[in-house]
């Protein structure tokens, strides 16, 4: 798309400013879907505010017509767009990075839940819809969505789609690609692909909607979504249990796998530093066992009907306790305990962020190689980097490893950025040799982009560019975010 002056344009309108564009798309759209100005910047800054940028105007559409709209308009000033959700992506996926030449979508005008089926187990939601209110809504109706995000009171479904969320129901669930059933979706031409289907099985071609999801936005806006629906949990039981070794948190989830079957929902690691940087948050957290372990493992089961979950929690503690797997242990015996155990994992993600900028990696190994891949990583950073703490947990049950490397205090920001370079390339190098992933579940984005590319082979890179083309050949979607997009 040229940056040609589009038909009928007022001559009171100067194209060539940021503001003469912002004030033509508010009379294209109509002011109370354009905000330009000051209060842009909001929608321009990353989760943790490490990063600010800007951009032409923000466009909040409140209908799917809308959006068809927005991107026609942004097309004809020759300008460029970038989806947002609840901007809670931690590779700016969602940040503008051209803010002379790019206009924020931002969906968080389109909340409703268009259709929630209890008999076919099935809704149909908006991509605006914040996920903890969807999931409150669906429990309501004695339903349950297994998506859960540290992030889940700000980030919106349409975000959690077109980033394919993990969080810490994937070893049960699956990622958000195994929740999808169907995707409504605005195309860079403005056209709107209605996928919309609660089918489980639908064998006719190729799976269209596929092509969006982990996308980022680079080839389309998701406007809504069709998801399955669980029958709801009505017993939980929540432990916490410390180990001898991180080897141990293995072959006490194989262990897991064979006595609690599929009911066990969720089976995350943490080293003892966890505690400390939740209470550092947290101050009134208050240590649930006693000890200094050298590995945590916080686990789930859960169910309904007729299945015993606590006595099942029970028998298989004790098993593995009399066996020498675990050393000790605590197991919730109400709601609120076990939201104070989930508190210090979450707390853990505070405590680090209040120490200032520092390195977070999502990256994934081979569910057995987890322990040897933190041992060898860990080492490679305090080998160049001594004076740094290395915070290593994530979800066993996937082999997803957040490996951060948090620098000491009283550093410039000049040196603070050079050990995070210093750790991630550290950490990568080991990666590689267990043929990992720089990504396990945060995307691409623009933050990831390089490392992305320097190893994406040919083969890939033409079969991705191929597609780009075929959807968005004037590149207005997203760029910069991903992929180049380029074979040349």
């Amino acid at each position: 798309m040229s940056g040609d002056q589009p038909r009928n344009q007022p001559e009171d309108v100067n194209l060539q400013s940021a503001d003469g564009r912002a004030e033509r798309l508010s009379r294209l759209l109509g002011q109370d879907l354009v905000l330009a100005g000051p209060e842009v910047t909001r929608y321009c800054r990353d989760w943790h505010g490490d990063v600010t940028t800007g951009a032409v105007a923000v466009i909040r559409p409140r209908t799917t017509q809308d959006v068809s709209a927005a991107v026609r308009a942004v097309a004809e000033l020759g300008l460029s767009l970038v989806p947002q959700g609840g901007n809670t992506g931690l590779v700016l996926g969602a940040t503008p990075d051209d803010p002379a030449g790019q206009v924020v979508i931002s969906l968080e005008r389109m909340t409703a839940i268009r259709r929630l089926d209890a008999d076919d187990f099935s809704a149909v939601v908006e991509a605006g819809a914040i996920l903890s209110d969807f999931k409150d809504k669906v429990e309501a109706a004695g339903l349950y969505f297994p998506l859960s995000l540290g992030a889940q009171g700000s980030c919106r479904i349409g975000g959690n789609v077109s980033t394919n969320a993990g969080g810490i129901n994937v070893l049960r669930y699956g990622m958000t690609r195994e929740l999808v059933l169907g995707l409504e979706v605005v195309l860079p031409d403005g056209s709107v692909f209605n996928g919309l289907s609660t089918l489980r099985k639908d064998n006719r071609g190729l799976d269209l909607k596929q092509l969006f999801i982990g996308a980022e936005g680079t080839l389309g806006i998701i406007t809504a979504v069709s998801v399955k629906l669980m029958p709801a949990p009505d017993q939980v039981a929540t432990a916490l249990v410390g180990l001898n070794a991180l080897s141990d948190a293995i072959t006490l989830y194989r262990r897991a796998r064979r006595d609690c079957c599929d009911l066990m929902s969720a089976f995350e690691f943490m080293p003892p530093v966890a505690f400390t940087l939740a209470r550092e948050a947290m101050p009134d957290l208050v240590m649930p066992i006693r000890g200094d372990y050298p590995a945590y493992v916080l686990m789930e089961i859960s169910g309904s009907g007729l299945v015993d979950i606590e006595g099942l929690m029970q028998r298989f503690l004790e098993g593995v306790m009399e066996d020498g797997l675990v050393a000790d242990g605590v197991v919730a015996t109400s709601k609120a305990q076990a939201r104070s155990l989930w508190l210090f994992r979450e707390g853990m993600n505070e405590g680090q962020a209040r120490r200032g900028p520092h390195l977070r990696t999502d990256v994934s190994v081979p569910l057995s190689k987890l322990p040897a891949f933190v041992e060898q990583a860990e080492a490679a950073v305090m080998e160049r980097l001594p004076d740094c703490l290395c915070v290593s947990y994530g979800h066993v049950g996937d082999g997803n490893v957040h490996l951060n490397v948090l620098p000491p205090s009283g550093l410039s920001a000049e040196e603070i950025a050079a050990r995070i370079y210093t750790a991630k390339s550290a950490i990568n190098a080991v990666l590689y040799s267990f043929d990992g992933s720089i990504s396990a579940e945060h995307g691409i984005g623009r933050l990831k982009k390089a490392e992305f590319l320097a190893r994406l082979p040919d083969t890939q890179a033409r079969l991705l560019a191929a597609i780009k083309q075929a959807v968005d050949p004037n590149l207005i979607m997203n760029p910069g975010c991903q992929l180049n997009y380029r074979t040349d």
